[in-house]
């Protein structure tokens, strides 16, 4: 079996709208850690010199959001549900949506903006086929080239509402994306709202799972490292945090050799 990575690093030397925070607890400091660990809840005393070297285990501390870097969103994310069901959060999720077969579909030529049924329909035919019920889609847009950078969070390229929904209405139930978000750019958003005075134009991928359970997986990288568009299968199992609207992923495309 082949494994190829479809998923970004978290890292805080990335240029993020959030700070990302990762402090490093060294060996040694560690020692001193347990140390004083131990005597404040176990009453323990515990000298860090017995340890080799006097060094421990490392610790990673990190401060994010569960958006950053690859990760999955759930139907609570979206907001307040229309109808009487109750949004899920990510570890309500049944963990057979997120092991797969996939389908990619290449909108690099879209640019900034929107990508309508039009570019969908379009990319059906060229794939040869439709989606089918509970395949993950995954939208290559190109827009991992800029992952790291103020770009990243400006220009790439979204789906419109009635895409969103053609999708949804094809049985898929995890759309994912190399780009920040499955919607357009905010800046982009905003403009065309102002443009236009549509409220239609506001965050219509997001806000279409708030009539129908879906989830999304954003900041997807190396879509262009699968050599079909289809006869893989995707793997995005969400880390299972309680009560979350998101959970960060390792998503992987696997290749029968």
């Amino acid at each position: 079996m082949r494994i190829i990575d479809l998923s970004s690093p978290v890292d805080a030397s990335f240029w993020e709208p959030d700070e990302v925070v990762h402090r490093v607890l060294d060996a040694h400091q560690a020692a001193v850690h347990v140390r004083d660990e131990m005597k404040e809840h176990f009453g323990l005393e515990l000298d860090p010199e017995v340890f080799p070297d006097g060094a421990f285990l490392t610790n990673d501390y990190l401060t994010l959001t569960a958006h950053t870097g690859t990760h999955v969103d759930a139907p609570a994310h979206y907001g307040p549900a229309e109808g009487a069901h109750t949004p899920r959060t990510i570890d309500q999720m049944p963990l057979d949506w997120f092991m797969r077969p996939g389908m990619v579909l290449d909108l690099r030529d879209v640019g900034t903006g929107t990508a309508g049924v039009a570019e969908l329909e379009r990319e059906f035919d060229r794939v040869g086929r439709r989606p089918r019920p509970m395949d993950v889609v995954l939208l290559h847009t190109g827009a991992d080239r800029h992952l790291g950078k103020p770009e990243y969070f400006t220009e790439f390229t979204g789906l419109d509402g009635p895409a969103t929904r053609l999708l949804l209405e094809l049985g898929v139930r995890v759309i994912g994306t190399d780009a920040f978000s499955l919607d357009a750019p905010f800046t982009h958003i905003i403009r065309e709202f102002h443009r236009t005075g549509d409220k239609g134009v506001l965050w219509p991928a997001h806000f279409a799972g708030r009539r129908e359970e879906y989830c999304q997986l954003e900041r997807l990288a190396n879509l262009q490292d699968l050599p079909v568009s289809t006869g893989f299968t995707v793997s995005c199992l969400p880390v299972k945090i309680a009560g979350a609207g998101a959970g960060w992923s390792r998503v992987v495309a696997l290749l029968d050799e």
